[in-house]
């Protein structure tokens, strides 16, 4: 079974269950997903929906960082539900002691030495942590805080 067709089920699992938060949240997926689709011009694989589903945990990090800023904490709690549901289909997220390994090597792999290489950092870090699912923020402050020191 797909990735796609997974998070069709359950949405069909959770509007049997009457669980209208899940029910949303896998609507709005199965919608950017078939949005991607139409973009693409046919079926997406299950690395293309695992990218999506990155991207929406993503928007959603943002969205609850606004809220808090602008003090609604209601709405920054019902993204943050979405986002543990949008988690739920995504690989284990890498520990901070992955990225922090990941980084240091790709240190030593470019020969970095300043903020002036972050870019090419970030490039090695990310494609040694590729389907870990790593926070590129959280490698990012790890590649600041090892180049700055």
């Amino acid at each position: 079974m797909t990735l796609k067709d997974q998070i069709t089920a359950d949405m069909i699992a959770a509007m049997k269950a009457k669980d209208a938060a899940r029910t949303s949240t896998l609507r709005m997926l199965k919608a950017a997903i078939t949005n991607r689709e139409k973009d693409g011009g046919g079926e997406i694989s299950d690395e293309d929906v695992l990218k999506l589903l990155r991207t929406q945990v993503k928007q959603r990090r943002d969205s609850v960082e606004q809220y808090e800023k602008g003090g609604r904490k209601d709405l920054a709690d019902k993204e943050q539900a979405e986002i543990g549901i949008i988690e739920g289909y995504l690989p284990k997220a890498a520990s901070q002691d992955e990225i922090n390994q990941a980084v240091a090597a790709a240190i030593a792999e470019t020969g970095a030495s300043s903020m002036k290489d972050m870019g090419t950092v970030m490039k090695a870090a990310m494609a040694q942590l590729a389907g870990k699912n790593a926070d590129g923020k959280a490698v990012s402050e790890a590649g600041k805080g090892k180049l700055s020191a």
